[in-house]
């Protein structure tokens, strides 16, 4: 299989079993594929000279759980059953850096839209999973474009849960701009200001203090976003993470970047068809994406409780 081949994996955890690639499978009437209702996390677990370590697996298990409460999706493993799920995958597979996908769905039975009655489905998958939006836009940055499409409100749905079906947003604002030759997009909330990429948080730098919109302006509270503002506020930055940023100011901004499980922290370097200050990675960007890596790749000992091993 393409995929198998690609991801140079054989394995998959689904409701409490290992089973291989090919064989986690899903009727075509899953109640989640018709109406998007399943929730996710995306987790990074790197390679350190400690052996495979996972980012902040605790606070995705929050989420996790967090997220299925509004939609009434019974998770029925514990949270020490789904680590050890996910460590003896990552044991099973030989895999150092890693991307783990936990995800739990409404599975088959009925096909209206209420799941009363439709089972709950559980699975993990981790695979290799180099760097999302490229390895050059770490150290030069990405050109990215406003979508003319806008992020759902938190009057419609939970915006603070990490669900499938609303990533179809996601999606197609990320697909337009790379249409018109942008490698990512910036979406706005229903009010016209900025919300966040289509995975991933925004900051923006502005007489070297950080600002990053509020959770109130309909973005996912990120992980790796509350991490940044950890990390720039112990480097002596002064953060507002309840930030309402207008459009016009992304371009008169000194510097922006985005935050992610998977985009990691990573500079724009330009806005639609403006500049971001010099045009490159800025000086605060580099300095908190610099202290990033070098607390999840462990060349310190510092927050060493962010961390699972895999090997304990």
């Amino acid at each position: 299989m393409a995929g198998f081949a690609e991801m140079d994996v054989d394995t998959i955890w689904m409701d409490g079993e290992f089973v291989d690639w090919e064989d986690a499978q899903v009727h075509v009437l899953t109640h989640a594929l018709h109406y998007g209702t399943g929730v996710f996390e995306g987790v990074r677990c790197y390679d350190t000279e400690q052996g495979p370590a996972i980012f902040r697996w605790e606070p995705h298990l929050d989420r996790l759980y967090d997220s299925a409460k509004p939609y009434e999706l019974d998770i029925q493993y514990s949270r020490e059953e789904l680590t050890e799920a996910t460590l003896e995958l990552i044991r099973r597979q030989d895999l150092g850096g890693c991307y783990i996908r936990p995800i739990v769905f409404y599975g088959y039975r009925q096909l209206g839209v209420s799941p009363e009655g439709v089972p709950t489905k559980t699975a993990i998958a981790c695979w290799p999973w180099g760097t999302y939006l490229g390895e050059e836009a770490l150290e030069r940055g990405v050109k990215v474009k406003v979508s003319s499409w806008r992020k759902h409100a938190p009057s419609q749905i939970p915006t603070n849960a990490k669900t499938t079906g609303p990533y179809v947003n996601s999606m197609i604002a990320g697909e337009e701009a790379r249409r018109h030759g942008y490698t990512e997009a910036i979406v706005l909330n229903k009010e016209g200001y900025v919300a966040e990429g289509p995975g991933e948080n925004i900051f923006m730098v502005e007489d070297e203090t950080i600002y990053t919109p509020a959770v109130s302006q309909s973005i996912l509270d990120g992980i790796t976003r509350e991490t940044v503002v950890e990390l720039a506020r112990e480097l002596g930055y002064e953060v507002d993470d309840q930030a309402t940023i207008g459009r016009g100011e992304l371009y008169t901004a000194d510097e922006l970047f985005f935050s992610g499980t998977a985009a990691e922290v990573t500079p724009i370097r330009q806005v639609d068809n403006v500049e971001i200050g010099s045009g490159e990675r800025g000086p605060v960007t580099e300095e908190i994406q610099s202290r990033f890596f070098e607390v999840v790749e462990r060349r310190t000992d510092d927050h060493d409780e962010w961390f699972t091993y895999v090997e304990s």
